[in-house]
């Protein structure tokens, strides 16, 4: 039975319990040296961990143990460079007569994917423009049984079962009340736009039926996600037949999203709606980042530093 999960681990206390193995690689250190590098995850977050010194003797069996398989670890918990890090002594492949629920190891939205869907596929039928409408409900209706479960990210925000239903369902409360303050965008095209941003991560991402990411497709890793994403919906408004305008606005709404070249964004956003969807976009991430920390810190103290928000440390409030 699993009794201490990541959010509750502290600096200098020693473990010894269950964890997912997310990420596991022998590497060589500055001294030449091998030793274990993994990520490990449980239903609150994830830890480095580091096994230093290792043997040839070790690397048989700790060869054997791949990613997503549970593990039993004993370690101290160590600080560096303002990170809590897993310091491993020892460490095991589960046996038989070892008990554990998979639940404690399985992030997961906080609302169930049926009715998350539902309130989408709602928004969806409720867009008044009928040409943007036929492709988001197309898009949504042939995806539902992967959108489901499928996590928005392999790492970082929304990396959970039914995260990338969470990320749009969000987005899309965001955005309407947006549009009720800027009347002079166009609603159906902000909320298209939120709908269909992320839509390809589900052929981006290798995921399997708990939301656990374990990597990305060939195509993910060649094209992406955004360049995925204009394939597709050319591909749906030639079968439609949605005017050429309508398309070329919500393709481009998916390629300047990330707003950045370095982040995968070749063009800025050239009208209001666009702009929009990248701010949306990123208040949705930058919260759920800041939710997750505030969570695992003590209220008075500091969190660990966060590295998608520029490796601040956030600051829980006492009250």
């Amino acid at each position: 039975m699993k009794e201490t999960y990541i959010s509750d681990l502290k600096v200098e206390s020693e473990v010894q319990d269950f964890f997912m193995v997310k990420s596991i690689a022998i590497k060589i250190g500055a001294n030449k040296k091998q030793y274990l590098d993994l990520v490990l995850g449980d239903s609150t977050g994830e830890i480095s961990g580091k096994k230093w010194d290792v043997s040839d003797e070790e690397l048989p069996a700790l060869s054997e143990i791949k990613a997503q398989e549970i593990i039993k670890i004993r370690g101290a918990v160590t600080e560096w460079n303002g990170l809590r890090q897993l310091r491993v002594m020892r460490i095991r492949k589960t046996i038989a007569e070892d008990e554990f629920e998979m639940s404690d190891f399985i992030k997961s939205a906080p609302e169930k994917g049926e009715e998350m869907y539902s309130f989408i596929i709602g928004k969806a039928n409720a867009i008044k423009d009928e040409d943007l409408k036929a492709i988001c409900v197309n898009f949504l209706g042939r995806n539902k049984e992967k959108l489901l479960y499928y996590p928005a990210a392999q790492k970082n925000h929304h990396a959970e079962l039914g995260g990338l239903l969470y990320h749009i369902k969000r987005m899309l409360i965001t955005a309407e009340k947006i549009c009720e303050v800027y009347t002079n965008l166009n609603k159906d095209l902000v909320v298209s736009g939120v709908i269909l941003h992320d839509i390809e991560k589900i052929n981006e991402i290798e995921a399997n039926e708990l939301g656990i990411a374990s990597g990305y497709s060939f195509e993910g890793q060649m094209l992406g996600h955004i360049v995925q994403g204009i394939v597709s919906i050319e591909k749906m408004a030639e079968e439609l037949g949605t005017p050429r305008e309508k398309v070329i606005m919500l393709q481009h709404m998916i390629l300047s999203h990330h707003y950045e070249p370095d982040f995968g964004s070749p063009k800025k956003p050239l009208f209001p709606e666009a702009e929009i969807l990248h701010y949306v976009d990123i208040i949705d991430a930058r919260m759920y980042d800041m939710q997750e920390a505030i969570e695992a810190t003590e209220p008075g103290e500091f969190s660990d530093r966060i590295w998608t928000l520029d490796n601040r440390k956030l600051y829980r409030v006492k009250a």
